[in-house]
């Protein structure tokens, strides 16, 4: 193990700066998956313990790439989080804690289950449930992406360190190219936000500025 002073955020920005590797890029066909982007986690007024705010902008970047991948003909997902009234369809991950915020207690149809309001969902958009971590597990994303021969994905929303990095993981072990618009994604701290920004960009993703994904998708349109 090599030992290092340097915080997690130094050592994104060093990777930032040197990294040698390629890009993934964006390939043929590319889809939107925005990650738990629901006020339990992005209203920070309403949902203290429990919301994070990286980037204050992060909405509006969202929106905006989701433009640019439907004007494309891409499919923009949102997933989010909601379990019975009794909670066991959060299996295990519910055991630890039973409190009003802990993840199991996110009932169908509360505030905290509902997408954020300050998001530009359009009547294309698909509107996905998940209860664990990937977007992949147990869903129908996999069959969804290959009915609309999908090879890259841009992943967005939060957490950084958890469902995010979860979904680029099992993207990337699905062959798909993987994107992840650092503006666009957040954490409830600032150390595992960093280091997961830097894991993926090592070894799983392009983790990259959102205005490049825009420009990417933008030049597409020209």
């Amino acid at each position: 193990m090599i030992l290092s002073n340097k915080t997690a955020r130094e050592m994104f920005a060093e990777i930032q700066a040197r990294s040698t590797k390629p890009c993934f890029g964006i390939g043929a066909k590319v889809a939107m998956i925005n990650v738990d982007v629901q006020c339990a986690y992005t209203d920070v007024v309403a949902f203290p313990n429990t919301a994070y705010e990286t980037d204050p902008r992060q909405l509006e970047y969202t929106n905006a790439i989701a433009a640019a991948c439907r004007a494309l003909g891409a499919p923009v997902i949102w997933t989010h989080v909601a379990y019975l009234d009794s909670g066991e369809d959060c299996g295990v991950w519910g055991t630890r804690t039973d409190t009003p915020d802990s993840l199991q207690n996110i009932r169908h149809g509360s505030a905290r289950a509902r997408l954020d309001p300050r998001l530009d969902l359009a009547n294309s958009d698909i509107i996905m449930l998940k209860r664990m971590a990937s977007a992949f597990h147990e869903t129908n994303l996999a069959s969804l992406l290959t009915f609309h021969r999908v090879d890259s994905l841009i992943v967005t929303g939060g957490s950084t360190s958890g469902c995010v990095r979860a979904t680029a993981v099992d993207g990337l072990s699905h062959s798909y190219r993987v994107t992840v618009p650092i503006e666009c994604v957040a954490d409830k701290h600032e150390s595992p936000h960093f280091a997961s920004l830097y894991d993926m960009a090592a070894k799983y993703a392009d983790v990259v500025p959102a205005a490049e994904v825009l420009a990417t998708l933008h030049a597409r349109l020209a």
